[in-house]
């Protein structure tokens, strides 16, 4: 077994969002750059594969999967809102994702890995059931998480979002999904202007806890917030299989939002989040990449987090 795999795919490069978008390739080159360091020499890599028609279902309603294949452009770009495009390579890299999550599920959930990040764009964590928004066109967490309780049978899968905006998306595909969980960290007056404590999930679906937290919040206050309220939530969820919405936005350097996290505020929250994994999920984690706009600190914090998972 191994502790720690990457997955990404170079198609991940090619999805084009024009000129000065912030959801950039940079972000992908970037994060590849400081893989290439020596200590994560000998973590494996694998090839996205694109995600099956049966596993973007079990999210979105067919309608969804058909206007997101059949807006990509045969040339330039499409815009489906103010900030989320797509070019003619999008689609493919929107199924990579996808297709990356479900094929880190199963590589944890047969024992081959301990943990696996996945290291693909776009992101995932705005698309609702019926609407791409947020640079996000597919639900990845959300797919992982039905995909390891539908097609591996886990009973109580959780999803913890440490991104700076609330997942949205996710919340909107898990809210009425038996044995789910979804907790969220994010800025309160932040896009997309959701995710208040009062989003407690759908009777008998997703057990949902939301954090907001104000403009200016720093490491201390965000430690409370997983000590306080999310952890021990988590933990009384005791999730058998855990996925996680990595977000670095949440970084002082990011220019999307106005939190105050430095490096190891990561390192930190993954350490606990592993701890739950240990104590009741077999250790299997799957971590997605989410925002994260500053390249520099994004790739550091993506560093930071990859050391601790290569340890859990």
């Amino acid at each position: 077994m191994s502790s720690t795999v990457i997955y990404t795919h170079p198609v991940c490069l090619d999805h084009d969002t024009g000129e000065y978008h912030p959801e950039c390739a940079d972000r992908i080159r970037a994060i590849s750059h400081i893989l290439d360091h020596e200590e994560f020499m000998y973590v494996p890599r694998e090839e996205a594969p694109p995600a099956t028609v049966e596993q973007i279902l079990r999210a979105h309603p067919q309608g969804h999967y058909d206007r997101v294949m059949a807006a990509v452009p045969a040339d330039g770009l499409f815009e489906i809102d103010g900030d989320t495009m797509l070019s003619p390579r999008s689609g493919e890299a929107a199924l990579r994702s996808a297709g990356g999550a479900c094929a880190a599920v199963d590589e944890v959930a047969t024992g081959r890995a301990r943990n696996v990040f996945v290291a693909t764009r776009p992101p995932g964590h705005h698309a609702e059931r019926e609407r791409p928004m947020g640079f996000c066109l597919f639900s990845n967490a959300a797919i992982a998480a039905l995909h390891a309780r539908d097609a591996h049978g886990f009973k109580r899968v959780a999803v913890v979002d440490f991104d700076v905006h609330h997942g949205n998306g996710t919340q909107d595909v898990l809210w009425d999904q038996p044995g789910t969980f979804y907790a969220s960290t994010h800025q309160a007056d932040a896009f997309p202007y959701t995710g208040t404590p009062e989003e407690t999930g759908g009777e008998g679906g997703a057990v949902v806890v939301n954090v907001p937290l104000p403009a200016g919040t720093g490491p201390e206050a965000f430690r409370a917030a997983y000590t306080d309220i999310i952890l021990p939530r988590l933990a009384a969820f005791a999730p058998d299989f855990l996925i996680l919405s990595a977000g670095f936005d949440a970084h002082a350097a990011d220019p999307m939002a106005h939190f105050r996290l430095q490096v190891g505020d990561f390192a930190w929250l993954t350490r606990q989040l592993l701890d739950i994994a240990k104590a009741h999920a077999g250790r299997r984690v799957v971590s997605l990449l989410e925002g994260g706009y500053d390249t520099r600190a994004l790739a550091a914090s993506v560093a930071a987090h990859i050391r601790v998972l290569m340890e859990g």
